[in-house]
């Protein structure tokens, strides 16, 4: 879980480029007016999916993120049973008090985010991992096979 302990400005580290570039989409995505704000979703999102995934796939997107952001997805311990997508905006918006709606603004934003990063055939892998759900939160269509 993360912490609400907050850093002063003049005593936070600069971050790196790529999570400066990654917040940014996150920023524009959300339409967040500062990014601070968009730096938060970030990392209750992705502290959120740290608690979801695992094997391969939490450490073929563990490496192609930000460290930044490598350092929220992998210190979340994976929870042995996973959540499905609307169980997982729960969830965050329970730990946060935020309103469903918010969380699951803030939960499509940062995976718009991911999805870039991972690319097409990890995210691919990731929804194949995750319970049902969590392709409309990744901005893709539920596919269900036919009965």
């Amino acid at each position: 879980m993360i912490s609400d302990a907050r850093v002063p400005l003049e005593h936070q580290q600069p971050y790196g480029t790529a999570y400066e570039q990654m917040l940014e989409k996150v920023r524009y995505e959300g339409a967040y007016p500062t990014r601070e704000q968009a730096d938060e979703a970030v990392r209750l999102v992705l502290a959120g999916l740290g608690r979801q995934l695992t094997g391969d796939e939490r450490v073929d997107l563990a490496a192609c993120l930000p460290l930044e952001a490598t350092r929220v997805l992998t210190a979340q311990i994976p929870d042995p049973r996973p959540l499905t997508g609307w169980a997982f905006v729960k969830d965050l918006a329970a730990r946060t008090s935020a309103s469903l709606a918010t969380t699951r603004w803030d939960t499509g934003s940062v995976f718009s985010a991911l999805a870039a990063h991972a690319g097409p055939d990890l995210t691919t892998r990731i929804l194949g991992q995750l319970p049902t759900g969590y392709a409309l939160l990744f901005g893709r269509a539920e596919l269900s096979p036919a009965a």
